[in-house]
């Protein structure tokens, strides 16, 4: 059944229409990315959201939810999940997946297909860390981060593809973290996992952006939940996606810098500075504008993370660069030579 039609027409007595001109109360993305604004008021499009049980996830379905879009919320495949998913809203469509197996992605876009006769955004906010040295991390544990949040990012691209192409337009919007471009002592291999789909939404991006297809990569800062969570079934777990494994001795000293992470989170209880809410109605911003950036950076504490990181690049670059040289016998390779 093709409830998208039927969908689109029916308007809770709280939510304000699509076409309200107080919907739009502040524009965050630029004019060049033709965000909707008052005088060209966005259309309904229906949103395909894996990871919807985070924080960051609830949010951007709250707000798709209360600005006229169409859901379908996807959360854990865990026992009993599916049932909480349920009646979040009467324009919301909730289900269960496993990112790691391609076929429970399968499922859930058909019958997110089914149900609404289209999709139009793809989100990943799916994510799995563990925090702890990286000796201290063994083979599965390491192995099982990069299956969540590589490999399931590979699986809901390969999954979903075919059906942007063959209609000629949709959008991705990937999230990934300011661990993606930064080495975090402590979460090292979940660093790792986070720049391998940085690689690889960058590369999808040039692929698919002929097909009339876009991806952009949302780089968040650490977030805080001030969403109105209790719309959506409850609060959200504060870190329901990271594990916290012990250290061994050599790195359990409090200020062992494999604990910066650890510290990270203690730091955090009071000083979240990035608020998901606006991070959602930004993300919301990305799903219906023309021409969206490829990397958003949310956040000053990403932007500041970020600057100072490529600042670092820069000047390691110009430290460096005297070893690259002809000498007498090659042609353009760099030589260090004792003595200068």
């Amino acid at each position: 059944m093709d409830t998208y039609q039927t969908a689109r027409n029916h308007e809770s007595p709280t939510q304000s229409s699509p076409t309200s001109p107080n919907l739009y109360p502040r524009a965050y993305l630029p004019a060049s990315s033709e965000p909707p604004s008052s005088s060209k008021p966005a259309e309904q499009v229906v949103w395909l959201i894996f990871g919807a049980t985070g924080h960051l996830g609830r949010s951007i379905c709250h707000v798709a939810l209360a600005r006229g879009d169409c859901v379908t919320a996807v959360g854990r495949n865990l026992p009993g999940e599916e049932v909480v998913m349920q009646d979040w809203h009467q324009m919301c469509q909730g289900l269960v997946c496993d990112v790691r197996i391609r076929d429970t992605i399968s499922k859930v876009f058909s019958r997110a297909l089914e149900h609404w006769g289209k999709i139009d955004v793809v989100v990943n906010c799916t994510g799995y860390g563990i925090i702890g040295a990286c000796e201290d991390q063994d083979e599965h544990e390491i192995r099982a981060q990069f299956e969540t949040n590589l490999i399931g990012a590979a699986n809901i691209f390969q999954l979903t593809l075919p059906y942007f192409r063959e209609r000629g337009s949709g959008a991705y919007i990937v999230f990934s973290s300011t661990a993606g471009t930064l080495g975090i002592p402590g979460l090292g291999p979940y660093c790792a996992a986070k720049w391998a789909i940085e690689g690889l939404a960058e590369s999808l991006m040039y692929e698919v952006e002929p097909l009339g297809i876009k991806v952009t990569i949302v780089v968040p800062g650490l977030s805080r939940r001030d969403g109105p969570d209790e719309d959506l079934n409850g609060p959200a777990p504060m870190w329901g996606h990271f594990l916290l494994k012990p250290p061994a001795d050599a790195y359990r000293a409090t200020n062992s810098p494999a604990q910066h992470a650890t510290r990270m989170i203690d730091w955090l209880k009071y000083k979240e500075p990035t608020s998901a809410v606006r991070i959602a109605e930004i993300t919301w911003e990305l799903g219906h504008s023309k021409h969206p950036p490829l990397r958003l950076f949310l956040g000053s504490h990403a932007v500041e993370a970020i600057r100072d990181r490529l600042k670092s690049t820069i000047e390691e670059i110009e430290d460096w660069k005297y070893l690259n040289f002809k000498g007498e016998d090659e042609e353009g390779v760099g030589v260090a030579r004792a003595g200068g």
